[in-house]
């Protein structure tokens, strides 16, 4: 923990660089600033030369002085003011200057307090989120196809990426190291148990049922040869093959018969009794110690033989070429379907107002839980970045970024202690008189 903490603050007191991000946004600046600071030299030079070519006379000429006067004194007033913000100013070490090498470091909390006090409090956030109508924005932007269009080719891109980017041992250590535990320590009963009864509670596996019986007499109408085939392989040796041929005969007949009974009537007593057996399957999973035990042991056998892996990897390279080819085809199925989803999206957004201050609040809930949860860390950034900063950098990026806004501090000096030093000396004028 001593070391760590010797880390951390050796790499908090060594001040680093501060990395330009845009060369050509700060040389402009930079331009900017040298003009700006011409000006406001220019004006006090100027009020140099006409307090010099005025000085000792009166009248008119005597006001002129007067403001030529002022104006100088106010120039240098706010040149020492703006100056003493970055360094020391003619580099005299005159105390309470150069504040922003020197305090940077309390510039940094404050402006962590501030941002903390005035931009990520719950209320602030909330307001920002409703008055920004996110989700209506969102309504208006899908509603264009292209801007649907566009999303569903980034996604799909992105998609393609990422599922190229997975490979076979990847699913493999997946399944062996992630799914297969997880299912060793899950009993199978009663999961299993629970969805079949709600599987014969809801009636699901009526579909499968009649889909059951419904290719299972196509079968037996179109392979007659093969059923019977079957069933004289199994008749006694002894039994004449014309008696076999009639029986065998009259067997398919019978089953197509049944068959039919079973697929024309929903309440057929073979359907009941499917019906039955599955839900006392279902109550077995649940409350039979014995029935869970052969349950637990078909799991175990199950995950235990190694076509399970594999075959969970043929199945997600088929899933993944399927994908693949539909991602990549532009005017294929998927892509189709995808921007049509996303333009009734963006006209339900647009047309569902309940919807979108749904959304909207939804929206703020968790624009406030990562503000409570990691705001403080947010805003930690600041401080420590800046402390991080070295002084004398960090004071030039700064003036080059609000400098040239200073030096109008300097030309309004300049031009206001004209004004006054005009407006004392008239007055003074006239209390003279």
């Amino acid at each position: 923990m001593e070391g760590m903490t010797d880390t951390a603050t050796h790499r908090r007191e060594t001040p680093i660089s501060i990395v330009t991000p845009e060369p050509a946004a700060d040389a402009a600046r930079r331009r900017g600033l040298r003009i700006m600071r011409t000006v406001a030299v220019g004006l006090l030079v100027l009020a140099a030369v006409v307090y010099v070519a005025t000085l000792g006379r009166d009248g008119f000429w005597g006001y002129v002085n007067a403001g030529a006067e002022a104006s100088m004194v106010g120039a240098i007033a706010d040149w020492f003011a703006v100056t003493a913000l970055f360094r020391h100013p003619l580099g005299l070490p005159i105390p309470h200057t150069a504040l922003v090498p020197k305090r940077k470091d309390e510039l940094g909390r404050g402006l962590e307090e501030f941002v903390g006090e005035n931009f990520l409090q719950e209320e602030i956030i909330r307001d920002r989120v409703a008055a920004s109508t996110i989700s209506l924005r969102i309504g208006e932007w899908l509603h264009d196809e292209a801007h649907a269009r566009r999303v569903v080719d980034e996604a799909s891109e992105v998609a393609a990426i990422a599922l190229g980017k997975v490979r076979d041992e990847h699913v493999v250590d997946f399944v062996t190291q992630a799914l297969v535990p997880r299912f060793r320590e899950e009993p199978v009963a009663p999961l299993a148990g629970s969805l079949l009864t709600e599987v014969v509670d809801d009636g699901v596996h009526h579909g499968l049922v009649d889909l059951g019986v419904v290719e299972l007499h196509r079968w037996l109408l179109d392979n007659p040869e093969t059923f019977a085939r079957v069933l004289s392989e199994r008749a006694p040796w002894w039994t004449p093959p014309r008696l076999n041929e009639v029986v065998t005969a009259k067997l398919h007949t019978e089953a197509l018969k049944w068959l039919e009974d079973i697929r024309d009537d929903p309440r057929h007593h073979a359907r009941e009794a499917f019906d039955s057996m599955l839900e006392q399957l279902a109550k077995d999973l649940l409350h039979d110690e014995a029935t869970q035990a052969r349950a637990e042991a078909m799991k175990e056998r199950l995950l235990d033989h190694p076509q399970v892996t594999s075959t969970v990897v043929s199945l997600w390279n088929a899933l993944r070429r399927a994908t693949l080819t539909s991602l990549r085809d532009p005017s294929g199925a998927l892509r189709e379907r995808a921007v049509v989803e996303l333009l009734n999206l963006g006209a339900t957004l647009r047309s569902d107002a309940t919807l979108r201050e749904r959304l909207d609040r939804m929206a703020a809930d968790a624009a406030v839980f990562v503000v409570a949860r990691y705001g403080a860390e947010v805003t930690t950034v600041i401080t420590h970045t800046i402390e991080r900063w070295d002084g004398r950098e960090a004071a030039e990026k700064i003036e080059l970024h609000v400098g040239r806004d200073l030096q109008f501090i300097r030309i309004n000096g300049t031009v206001v202690g004209g004004f006054v030093g005009l407006l004392i000396h008239a007055v003074s004028q006239a209390l003279g008189h």
